[in-house]
């Protein structure tokens, strides 16, 4: 397995390879939040403008996709598949990192709740502006998330989890995009 990331970005990061795949989404989240910080600004010079409304349509098929599916193969595959690699002591830390994070996801979904109507109404070229307090606030949670996950939670992963893990993980996250299984 490789071991590329955090911050791994390359054209080759799939399912195949699903640590890495967490990674590189790290990064196309990172890229959303820096088109949404930028939004708001652009908002207040041009209104939502054509620009401004192919942004906030990326912005909101992102987050209602690629940013749920990723917080679900992390919750439903690579944190109990975690738990199960540990005994005693070291389980509790994981625990404790994992709960920590899934309860970090429902902050973010519940700023993505707030950010999200504002961001349909600009996509659909309504007017409307963007708290820059609000944006700031869930672009932060976000950087902080990704920090203690590449920090953290992947390396981890990589340690401990074998490649029947590995695989494991991957094929759910093959089944959750609707993606064929190549194994089958």
């Amino acid at each position: 397995m490789a071991t590329d990331f955090p911050g791994y970005s390359g054209p080759t990061a799939s399912t195949e390879a699903p640590l890495e795949m967490l990674a590189a989404c790290h990064v196309r989240i990172q890229r959303q939040c820096a088109t949404l910080s930028r939004l708001v600004p652009h908002l207040a010079q041009h209104g939502s403008d054509g620009q401004a409304r192919s942004a906030a349509a990326n912005i909101v098929r992102y987050f209602d996709s690629s940013a749920l599916d990723h917080h679900q193969d992390e919750e439903q595959d690579l944190f109990p598949a975690l738990i199960e690699s540990m005994a005693g002591s070291d389980a509790v830390c994981i625990k404790a990192l994992t709960q920590g994070l899934s309860d970090e996801h429902r902050k973010l979904e519940q700023g993505w709740r707030t950010l999200k109507p504002l961001l349909e109404r600009i996509a659909a070229g309504e007017p409307a502006t963007l708290a820059a307090d609000a944006v700031a606030r869930f672009v932060d949670l976000y950087e902080q998330h990704i920090r203690r996950e590449e920090d953290e939670l992947l390396p981890m992963a990589a340690r401990l989890l074998g490649d029947t893990d590995i695989d494991s993980i991957g094929r759910a996250m093959r089944l959750r995009r609707g993606i064929p299984d190549s194994a089958l």
